[in-house]
C-alpha cells in the first residue's frame, strides 16, 4: 500500500501539497489528540483554524489537478481525462500533482476537474473531457480560466480570488444546499487518512473517547433528533439506547450500504468519497452501543466503493483508530466488509441479518427487533451510510446545532440522489424542511426542453409519487408519510410530462415482484397479480386475451382493493409498502389508468403496445409522422403529402401555426438530444406539393341524399364540410364573412398563413357535393329551426369564438382600447388601420404576439410595447 504523496488542510477548499509526516503519522496523531481535545470554546477553534491557514501558506509549492474519479466520473470519462491530465503534465514538463477525488455530487457535468494554483483559491471546471484538457490547463497553469467550462472557483479568506470567477458555492446547483454528511465529497482525496485527519476527521472520535460515557453518546444523539436516513426514519439515538440497555456482553453494529432502490447511489457515493467518515461513524456509534465487532453490508455491484472502504480500513488500523484499545481508550472495534448478492430484499433489516449469517436473505416476523435479539441472537444495531456519516458532525457540532437545522419533527440534513428528467442531476443535501419544489427547480434546474413536470418519485420502489401541484410539499417524515409517500433511503426521480403514469406503476410492481423474497403470500401472490392487471391494461388489442376486457373493466378496483390488503398483510416494511406507487399514482392521475382501461390509449404515448410511435400519439388527429418524414428522407415529397392528408385536410395551415405537441413526445428529445423537426418537415412537405393535385373524387350525392348544414367555415366546419361531402351527404357551407377560412383568415395575419397557400388549399376541400353560401349569419339570416324546416337533417355549429373575453377592468371601453381579435379582424377583413402612436399590447400569447407584429406594419405606429 503507497503513501498518499500529500495531504490537504484547513477546511477552505482543500489546499494541498505540503509534505507529510512520516508514518505512524505522529504529529496528526498528536494533533488530533491534543489540538481538538483543546477545542473547548469557540476562540480555541479559531486559534486551530489561523495555525492550519498559517501552514497552508507556508508549505503550498506546487499547482494540484483534482478530478472527479467516482463511479459517475469514471462513466463519464473521467478515466481519458486522467491519463490525459498526466500526459499533458509530461509533455509540457509542469510540476504538478494529479488527486483523484471523489464526487462533489453534480453529476450532470463529469468528468469534474479542479485546478489549484499556489496563492489561488481552487477552481472547478465541469464536462472537462480529454479533448479539452490540453487548452483548458494551458490557460489555467497561465492565470487563466475557460469561461465555458468554469462552475465557480472555492472560497478561502487567507487566499487571493480569480478575478470575475463567481464563487462554486453560490452556483444554483449548491446555493440551497447544507453539505454536512457530502463535506468532503469531491475536495478531498479519498484514499488519504491523512487528508481527512487534517480537515479535522477523526477529532469526533477522539473527543468522544476521552469526554464521553457510551452512555452520553447515546443521549447525545436522542438529543440531536437524529433519524434514519433510510425506511421509516426511526429515531437513531433511541435505537442506539435499547441494544446498550441489553445485558448481553456481545453487541453487533451493522452498517447497511445495500442500497437497493433504483435511482439510489447516495451510500455509494459516500463510501467512494469519504469513506473515513463512514468508519468514524461508526466507530462512535459502536462505542455508544457496546459493540466490538461491526459489519458493512454492501453489495457486489459497487467494487470502487468496496476497494477504498477496504484500504481505509487498513490504514484506520495502522494509525490505531480501528483494531485494539484505539487511542488508548480502551476501546475495541473491528469491522468486517460483506458483500451482498444485490437482492433488494436484503435492505430489510431482517433479511439482511440473515443474509450475513450466511442464510438465505428473508425477513422474519418481529419482535423479537434486532436491538435486542439481531445477528447471531445478539443485540444488534442497523444503520445505514447516511445515518452513520450524519454522527461525527453531530458529536464535533454538538445536539444543539444539529437539532436546531430541520422541522420540528426531522432534524439536519438529507441526502438526496436527484435523477430522471431534470437539468442536473446528482446529489444533492439539503435542510429538512426544504420544499420538493426548491429541489427540483431551484437546485436541478427545472425540466430539460421547456417540459412540463409531471411529479416526482420519492422513496424509491416503496415511495409514491407527488405530482407537480403538490410540489410545494416539504421533507419531512410525517409531511411524507401522511402524503403516501416516505422518504426512504434518498431516491428522488424527477418526471416529465412524457412520463405514463401506469406504464411507472407497472415497471416498480415488476421490480418488487422480481425482488419479492416470497416467504408470505400477499406479498408474492399480491404482488403478482397487481402486475398482472396492469399489463391487461397496458396491452394492445392484438394482444389481449379473453380475460383481458373483464380485467380493463375491474382493473382499478382490483388494484386498489388487493393494494390495500397487501399492505395491512404482508411480513416485512417492503411488502407492506410495495403498492404505494401504484396507490399514488391512482389517487393522482386517474385520467390516465381510466385512458388505458376504457379508450386503450396511452396519453403520454409511452406504452409503445398501445401507442407506435409517440409523435403519432402526441398528434391530435394522429397524423403518422414517421411514414412522412421517412418519405421526405427519401426525397419523396408527394408520397410525404399524401401520407399527411390522410388524417389532416389542412396541412399547409398546420405547418404554419401548429403548436407541434408531437415535438414534445418524440423519443429523439427525451434522450439528452433535440427532438425531430416535424413542424419544419411538414412545411418542406406541403411547399412542394400542389393541393390540387391531391384534391379527392366525392361521389356525386343524388337528389335523394341527405342534406346536413354546416354553419362556420373555419378549420372545423371546411373539415366536416369535407368528410360529409365524401361520404355521400349534400353539405351546404354558411360564412358569416366573404369568403370561407373563419379565424385562419379573420385572425391570422397573412405574413404568417398566405392568403394564397390557404386559398389553395380550402379549393383543394371543395367539390360538388358542397354548397358554399357567403355573407350568412347564423341569428340573422338563418337559425337552426328554418335550416331543420328547410329539410337538412342534421346542422352542425362551427362558428368559433370570433368575440374577446370582457376582463371587467375600469377603463376597458375607452377610445383606443380595442379587443385583440377585434383588432386583427379589421386589418386582416377590411384593412383597417385602428393603431395609431404608441401601441400596448396587454397580454403574451398567440393572438398578443400576432396583435403587436400587425401594429408594427401599420402606418402611423411609432413604438409597440407589450405588457
Amino acid at each position: 500500500m503507497q503513501r498518499p504523496d500529500a495531504v490537504t488542510t484547513g477546511n477552505g477548499g482543500g489546499t494541498r501539497c505540503w509534505d507529510p509526516p512520516d508514518r505512524p503519522s505522529a504529529e496528526l496523531l498528536k494533533a488530533l489528540k491534543a489540538g481538538p481535545l483543546a477545542l473547548t470554546t469557540p476562540d480555541d477553534e479559531r486559534a486551530v483554524q489561523e495555525r492550519i491557514a498559517a501552514l497552508r501558506r507556508e508549505r503550498l509549492i506546487r499547482p494540484a489537478i483534482y478530478v472527479g474519479a467516482g463511479t459517475c466520473g469514471l462513466g463519464a470519462g473521467a478515466a481519458k481525462t486522467i491519463a490525459t491530465v498526466r500526459a499533458y503534465l509530461q509533455d509540457h514538463r509542469v510540476d504538478a500533482e494529479v488527486v483523484e477525488v471523489g464526487c462533489i455530487g453534480l453529476c450532470s457535468v463529469e468528468p469534474i476537474l479542479d485546478v489549484q494554483l499556489p496563492g489561488k483559491p481552487r477552481v472547478s471546471f465541469g464536462n472537462v473531457v480529454a479533448e479539452v484538457v490540453p487548452d483548458l490547463l494551458t490557460k489555467a497553469l497561465a492565470g487563466d480560466v475557460r469561461r465555458d467550462l468554469v462552475l465557480g472557483q472555492f472560497r478561502d479568506p487567507h487566499l487571493q480570488p480569480w478575478d470575475d470567477v463567481a464563487f462554486l458555492d453560490e452556483h444554483p446547483f449548491l446555493a440551497l444546499q447544507r453539505r454536512w454528511v457530502l463535506a468532503n465529497s469531491g475536495i478531498v482525496d479519498p484514499t488519504s487518512i491523512d487528508e481527512y485527519i487534517a480537515r479535522g476527521g477523526y477529532s469526533a472520535l477522539a473527543r468522544t473517547l476521552s469526554a464521553h460515557t457510551p452512555e452520553e453518546v447515546c443521549e447525545i444523539v436522542e438529543k440531536s433528533g437524529l433519524r434514519g436516513r433510510g425506511g421509516a426514519g426511526f429515531p437513531t439515538g433511541t435505537k442506539w439506547k435499547l441494544a446498550r440497555q441489553s445485558a448481553m456482553e456481545q453487541k453487533y453494529l451493522i452498517c447497511n450500504a445495500d442500497e437497493g432502490d433504483p435511482g439510489a447511489f447516495m451510500d455509494r457515493a459516500v463510501g467512494e468519497s469519504d469513506p473515513y467518515r463512514l468508519l468514524e461513524g461508526m466507530a462512535i456509534a459502536a462505542y455508544g452501543i457496546g459493540a466490538t465487532k461491526a459489519y458493512i453490508y454492501i453489495r457486489a455491484e459497487y467494487p470502487l466503493a468496496i476497494k477504498r472502504l477496504t484500504d481505509a480500513m487498513a490504514w484506520a488500523n495502522k494509525y490505531g483508530l480501528l483494531g485494539t484499545n484505539i487511542l488508548g481508550s480502551g476501546f475495541d472495534l473491528t469491522i468486517t466488509i460483506k458483500m451482498g448478492a444485490g437482492a433488494f430484499v436484503c435492505g430489510e433489516e431482517t433479511a439482511l441479518i440473515h443474509s450475513i449469517e450466511g442464510k438465505r436473505g428473508m425477513p422474519r416476523p418481529r419482535p423479537p427487533y434486532p436491538s435486542t435479539e439481531g445477528l447471531f441472537g445478539k443485540p444488534t444495531v442497523i444503520n445505514n451510510v447516511e445515518t452513520l456519516a450524519n454522527v461525527p458532525g453531530l458529536l464535533t457540532m454538538g445536539w444543539e446545532r444539529f437539532s436546531a437545522m430541520g422541522t420540528a419533527r426531522s432534524k439536519g440534513t438529507k441526502v438526496f440522489a436527484l435523477s430522471g428528467m431534470v437539468c442536473r442531476t446528482g446529489l444533492v443535501e439539503v435542510p429538512m424542511g426544504t420544499t420538493i419544489r426548491q429541489i427540483v427547480f431551484g437546485i436541478g434546474g427545472g425540466i430539460p426542453g421547456n417540459k412540463r413536470c409531471k411529479a416526482v418519485q420519492i422513496g424509491g420502489p416503496s415511495g409514491g409519487c407527488i405530482p407537480e401541484s403538490q410540489m410545494d410539499l416539504l421533507c419531512d417524515y410525517e409531511d411524507l408519510r401522511n402524503f403516501g409517500a416516505i422518504m426512504g433511503s434518498g431516491g428522488f426521480v424527477v418526471l416529465d410530462e412524457n412520463t405514463c403514469m401506469v406504464d411507472l406503476a407497472k415497471y416498480f410492481m415488476q421490480f418488487i415482484q422480481s425482488e419479492s423474497c416470497g416467504k408470505c403470500i400477499p406479498c408474492r401472490e399480491g404482488t403478482r397479480r397487481m402486475l398482472e392487471i396492469l399489463e391487461a391494461i397496458t396491452r394492445s388489442r392484438r394482444k389481449e386475451e379473453d380475460v383481458d376486457a373483464l380485467v380493463r373493466f375491474q382493473g382499478v378496483l382490483q388494484l386498489q382493493k388487493l393494494a390495500q390488503v397487501i399492505k395491512s398483510t404482508s411480513l416485512c416494511g417492503l411488502g407492506q409498502t410495495a403498492p404505494n406507487p401504484v396507490l399514488s399514482t391512482l389517487r393522482w392521475f386517474p385520467e390516465e389508468y381510466e385512458a388505458h382501461i376504457l379508450e386503450r390509449r396511452c396519453l403520454s404515448g409511452t406504452c409503445r403496445e398501445l401507442v407506435g410511435a409517440p409523435c403519432q400519439n402526441g398528434c391530435p388527429i394522429g397524423t403518422e409522422v414517421w411514414r412522412y418524414v421517412a418519405h421526405i428522407g427519401r426525397g419523396e415529397y408527394n408520397e410525404a403529402y399524401r401520407v399527411i392528408r390522410q388524417a389532416n385536410p389542412l396541412p399547409s395551415t398546420c405547418a404554419r401555426v401548429c403548436d407541434h405537441p408531437c415535438e414534445r413526445v418524440c423519443r429523439a428529445g427525451s434522450t439528452g438530444g433535440e427532438p425531430i423537426a416535424v413542424r419544419a418537415l411538414k412545411r418542406f412537405a406541403v411547399d412542394h406539393a400542389d393541393p390540387a393535385a391531391y384534391k379527392t373524387l366525392a361521389k356525386p350525392a343524388g337528389p335523394g341524399a341527405p342534406k346536413v348544414a354546416v354553419v362556420g367555415s373555419g378549420p372545423a366546419g371546411l373539415t366536416a364540410a369535407h368528410y360529409l361531402s365524401l361520404q355521400g351527404y349534400r353539405v351546404s357551407l354558411f360564412e358569416r364573412e366573404h369568403g370561407l377560412g373563419g379565424m385562419l383568415t379573420s385572425a391570422i395575419p397573412e405574413y404568417r398563413l398566405p392568403r394564397e397557400v390557404l386559398r389553395k388549399e380550402i379549393d383543394s376541400l371543395l367539390n360538388p357535393n358542397i354548397e358554399v353560401r357567403c355573407d350568412v349569419a347564423l341569428g340573422r339570416d338563418i337559425s337552426v329551426d328554418s335550416l331543420l324546416a328547410d329539410g337538412f337533417r342534421a346542422v352542425y355549429l362551427a362558428v368559433g369564438s370570433h368575440r374577446s373575453r370582457r376582463l371587467d377592468v375600469p377603463g376597458e371601453d375607452v377610445e383606443g382600447a380595442y379587443p385583440g381579435i377585434e383588432f386583427l379582424k379589421a386589418f386582416n377583413l377590411e384593412g383597417k388601420q385602428l393603431a395609431k402612436g404608441r401601441v400596448g399590447i396587454i397580454g403574451g400569447g398567440n393572438s398578443a404576439m400576432d396583435a403587436a407584429r400587425l401594429a408594427l406594419r401599420q402606418s402611423g405606429v411609432t413604438s409597440v410595447t407589450i405588457y
